[in-house]
């Protein structure tokens, strides 16, 4: 076990399940999605964490001779952080880990609105790597309903800033998002945000609330149902059906999935759509 002390809980993206967990943030910055519970209690309240307190905690790693190639900055979007104190962070963990492969961190879009493309370059080369952006939804008018505090256009802005710094993207998208009502124009306005953003990965999950769902249900304005299988599938479908990437890792293969697809879009665009059709055939 690493020698560190988290506020709990910490979440990371499951491709990060080999990285070291370094929380330099507590929380998350906007905290008001009606969909997410994951940083509602109290002791999860968003505050930097010292950079005295994250310098020591590099050290106390290193000093117990833990081998560590890749870094997830926690909690919930550490890029809010200026640019000042990213760059601390980034340099330290060159000077105690110079021959790290990556360092990652989640991202809302927001978080980029006064970082600029030659300032995620800097970040970059100090080694930052790849963000994962929770994009939910292309539809601006679920993006409202959901309070994500985002946009089509605020989202898209963030990727192709991202994109430009060289910086790799792994967007999530959420089956089920709008229930029944908006899940044409869900399906139809993700697969454009991903086509004109062109993310380096692209991975689906199933909307949950291990808490409730009453607090999403009121953002909704009791407009939402959960999706059976046939309809999550054929969403998918038309998600699918619309994207047009060139090499994007595509991944729906989280534990909330009830279809596996794996593949890279678009070469495996064609094998992945028969794999949906005979799930919606079998759902019949």
């Amino acid at each position: 076990m690493y020698p560190l002390k988290y506020i709990e809980p910490v979440f990371r993206p499951p491709s990060e399940w080999k990285s070291l967990i370094l929380q330099v943030t507590n929380g998350c910055s906007w905290n008001k999605c009606s969909f997410c519970d994951m940083y509602k209690d109290e002791e999860k309240r968003f505050k930097p964490k010292p950079i005295v307190e994250i310098e020591e905690e590099l050290k106390l790693i290193t000093n117990a001779g833990y081998p560590v190639s890749r870094i997830f900055l926690a909690d919930g979007d550490a890029v809010s952080l200026s640019m000042r104190r990213l760059k601390e962070i980034l340099e330290l963990i060159q000077k105690y880990f110079p021959k790290i492969q990556r360092v990652s961190s989640y991202c809302l879009p927001r978080n980029l609105l006064n970082k600029s493309v030659g300032d995620l370059k800097e970040l970059q080369e100090l080694g930052l790597k790849i963000l994962y952006v929770g994009c939910e939804t292309g539809d601006t008018e679920l993006l409202s309903l959901i309070e994500k505090g985002e946009t089509f256009e605020s989202s898209l802005e963030a990727l192709q800033k991202i994109k430009g710094a060289g910086i790799k993207s792994s967007v999530m998208i959420l089956n089920g998002l709008g229930g029944p009502k908006y899940s044409e124009q869900h399906a139809m306005a993700s697969a454009l945000l991903m086509n004109h953003a062109q993310p380096e990965y692209l991975s689906t999950l199933i909307l949950e609330f291990p808490l409730g769902s009453k607090r999403f249900e009121e953002s909704l304005k009791g407009q939402w149902r959960e999706m059976s299988r046939l309809e999550l599938f054929q969403e998918m479908k038309l998600l699918v059906e619309n994207l047009n990437l060139d090499r994007t890792i595509f991944r729906s293969d989280h534990a909330s999935n009830h279809l596996i697809l794996k593949g890279v879009l678009g070469k495996d665009k064609d094998r992945i759509t028969g794999e949906i059709d005979l799930a919606v055939a079998s759902a019949l």
